[in-house]
């Protein structure tokens, strides 16, 4: 039996970043004084979430892989704790930015990073300002305990991504997150819609799905997002396993017997009954005109 305890957190964030990387730390070794081996932290958990507005002054956050500090600290720290820690940040590559996650194994080493996909463009979601589309394509990492692919918030919304990571061979899904209110209209919630949307990933793959997302107001100018919390684990009958609050910083964890997982999926017969050869259509944008 492989077995593997799977950590998320949650935190509110301030604009001064090694606090924030001290109190991420502190989620961390909370986790794996719980048995964790794979942590979990939010979305751009180094800074507040800077895309509520379009402003220049805001792209001074990004930094190259080799010079940003959280992934240089947690680098040590998960080498020290003997765990694997994918690490949000704002990259910079040349003249592109990117939205993304470096993939820290238990040694220390970078596995290798994803850059997210999807990128959001609304009210309180100014991302297309500040990054360049993913170019890295879906991806799945063998670590030390398990091979876990990684979506990053907006891509959690998309099946297609869920699935494909899954036929990659992953045996974890693990979605850092930034949601919470609509600056333009206090009256929506989409807390139950997003927990839903990310419970059929995980029925329809049979894979445990492990979200961590941010808490606490943020204000920038007449902009304002209350995010939710609500970090939770689920497992590969879409039940929620674990879950946070909307306001309080922590920790979930959960074990999962990675070799009963794959015998559950083979079981099913849903990889085995696939039809691929139709599925073309989901190529195209109209439903009609296929490349």
């Amino acid at each position: 039996m492989r077995k593997v305890i799977a950590a998320a957190t949650q935190m509110s964030c301030s604009d001064n970043r090694e606090e924030n990387i001290k109190k991420a730390e502190s989620l961390i070794r909370e986790a794996a004084k719980r048995g964790a081996r794979i942590v979990l932290l939010q979305e751009l958990f180094e800074t507040p979430y800077f895309c509520q507005k379009e402003k220049a002054e805001y792209y001074s956050y990004d930094l190259e892989e080799k010079n940003n500090k959280a992934v240089n600290h947690f680098k040590e720290i998960a080498k020290e704790l003997k765990i694997v820690l994918p690490v949000s940040f704002y990259e910079k590559k040349n003249c592109a930015r990117y939205n993304s996650v470096a993939v820290i194994d238990a040694d220390g080493e970078v596995l290798g990073i994803y850059r997210k996909s999807h990128i959001p463009d609304g009210p309180g979601y100014e991302e297309k300002y500040y990054f360049n589309p993913g170019d890295t394509g879906f991806r799945v990492f063998q670590t030390a305990y398990a091979k876990i692919g990684v979506g990053i918030c907006w891509d959690q919304w998309f099946p297609e991504a869920a699935r494909c990571m899954t036929l990659m061979g992953a045996e974890l899904l693990l979605y850092p997150t930034a949601i919470g209110s609509e600056p333009q209209d206090s009256r929506i919630d989409s807390k139950a819609h997003w927990q839903a949307c990310m419970l059929g990933h995980a029925a329809a793959n049979l894979i445990p799905v492990i979200a961590s997302n941010r808490i606490g107001r943020e204000e920038d100018e007449d902009s304002a997002v209350t995010f939710y919390g609500s970090s939770f684990i689920a497992g590969p009958r879409g039940n929620i396993l674990k879950e946070a609050d909307r306001k309080t910083e922590g920790v979930l964890t959960e074990e999962f017997d990675l070799d009963k997982l794959e015998n559950l999926r083979t079981e099913w017969g849903i990889f085995r009954d696939r039809r691929p050869e139709l599925y073309k259509i989901i190529t195209s944008y109209d439903g009609k005109n296929m490349l």
